[in-house]
């Protein structure tokens, strides 16, 4: 009888959970897309107002740095008053850094508005974080619903950046980025609607939570850092910022038009990346429910590495352009669902949100490096050959530290730390 009460409740919280699976795809696809943005403006902000591209792309290290500082005090946050409180302040800040930047005209109001206000608020609203709020959620089919949940980040992009274009070269930037403003305030509201109170963590990794959340700060970072796989995720998960957030998500359009393709065309190639990327998140998310996790994340990382060698011959012809898009797109995202199947199961869930936010920084502290050294490079040699090069070895390394990850799909998470 009480087997059988359990299971209806189960059925019941999984029922709801795909409700805020809903409300989370939307709120990443929106939120993502407008932080994405910049890579699109910075043919417009340095006709406009005369700003480099590695001007643009310092404020977009920044905006990545902040992300990879707050991003682990998001997470405990979310860990201890869960997920509505966090992403409406997150999406506040959001909204508030477009409407300000519409009005921008000096290159610092570009780094404080975008860069810092903007940086705390996409902390909040980071596929990391969306993640522990899905495990919260589900025990079972957890990699297929953090790729549902996190492909909204790719979603999203698919039809608004091709429509950003359109409507900057219709309207302007300016009016363009209050309409971004507008559109993330909209859905802070459904989603705070839709989400709901957070959910206790339930499963094995629910053993000894209650002790173990309130384990103080140091204590839980000290049992973190001793911890083999979680310094192999991050390490992973650096490159993959450097290779994704960094080089791509701001430069891959600029380097586009400096190939000779027009904005909307380099815009929608963004797009088609995004679509593939949308089917690799939710395509991976599943295969990690049945296969050997830290494999598929390898491979993942490994065939990433090939694409930047198709990247480097895109100038003249818009078929490698898009098949560029099509390939890079499928292994983009596709880390996510997998990486936070790995954290819950060898780390736990009563410290998911913390530790994924360390994982998250980490991600952003590459991708900062990755948006200031394509800005460099490109203002030193006026092209980005020797951003992708670089590119390629890190993606490769990236994948020689996932295969020491260990899989322990049926173990338990890591012991707590002594006096926790």
């Amino acid at each position: 009888m009480a087997a059988g009460h359990a299971s209806d409740i189960d059925a019941r919280s999984t029922g709801r959970g795909w409700v805020v699976v809903g409300a989370l795809f939307l709120m990443l696809g929106i939120v993502i897309t407008a932080r994405n943005s910049l890579g699109l403006l910075m043919p417009f902000l340095k006709d406009d107002l005369g700003w480099s591209y590695g001007l643009v792309s310092s404020a977009g290290a920044v905006m990545l740095t902040t992300m990879a500082v707050v991003a682990p005090l998001a997470g405990m946050m979310l860990d201890r008053h869960g997920p509505r409180l966090v992403y409406a302040l997150g999406m506040s800040l959001a909204a508030i850094a477009f409407a300000l930047s519409a009005s921008m005209s000096e290159p610092w109001q570009l780094v404080l508005f975008y860069g810092i206000v903007g940086g705390v608020g996409f902390a909040a609203i980071s596929p990391s974080l969306v993640s522990t709020t899905v495990a919260s959620r589900f025990d079972r089919g957890l990699g297929l619903a953090t790729g549902v949940a996190t492909s909204g980040s790719t979603a999203g992009q698919l039809a608004l950046m091709p429509l950003l274009a359109v409507l900057i070269g219709a309207f302007g930037w300016r009016s363009s980025l209050w309409i971004a403003a507008a559109s993330i305030v909209a859905t802070a509201i459904a989603v705070h609607l839709l989400i709901g109170a957070r959910e206790r963590p339930r499963g094995p990794a629910r053993t000894g939570s209650d002790r173990r959340s309130r384990a103080g700060f140091r204590v839980v970072l000290s049992g973190l850092a001793r911890q083999r796989t979680f310094w192999l995720l991050a390490g992973g998960f650096a490159i993959c910022g450097f290779t994704t957030a960094g080089v791509i998500k701001i430069h891959l359009i600029p380097y586009a038009v400096a190939c000779g393709f027009p904005p909307l065309e380099s815009a929608t190639a963004y797009g088609v990346m995004s679509a593939f990327s949308l089917a690799g998140m939710i395509a991976f998310g599943h295969l990690s429910d049945r296969f050997h996790r830290p494999a598929l994340l390898a491979s993942i990382y490994f065939m990433r590495a090939l694409t930047f060698l198709v990247l480097v011959q895109i100038a003249g012809s818009s078929t490698l352009l898009f098949a560029f898009a099509v390939l890079f797109g499928i292994f983009d995202y596709a880390t996510f669902p997998i990486v936070a199947s790995l954290v819950a199961s060898h780390i736990g869930r009563h410290i998911m949100g913390f530790t994924m936010g360390l994982i998250f920084a980490a991600h952003s502290l590459g991708g900062a490096a990755g948006t200031f050294l394509g800005g460099y490079l490109f203002e030193l040699f006026a092209r980005y050959d020797w951003v992708w090069f670089v590119s390629f070895g890190l993606a490769l390394l990236a994948a020689a530290l996932t295969v020491l990850v260990r899989e322990n799909r049926g173990g338990s998470p890591a012991p707590a730390p002594a006096g926790a």
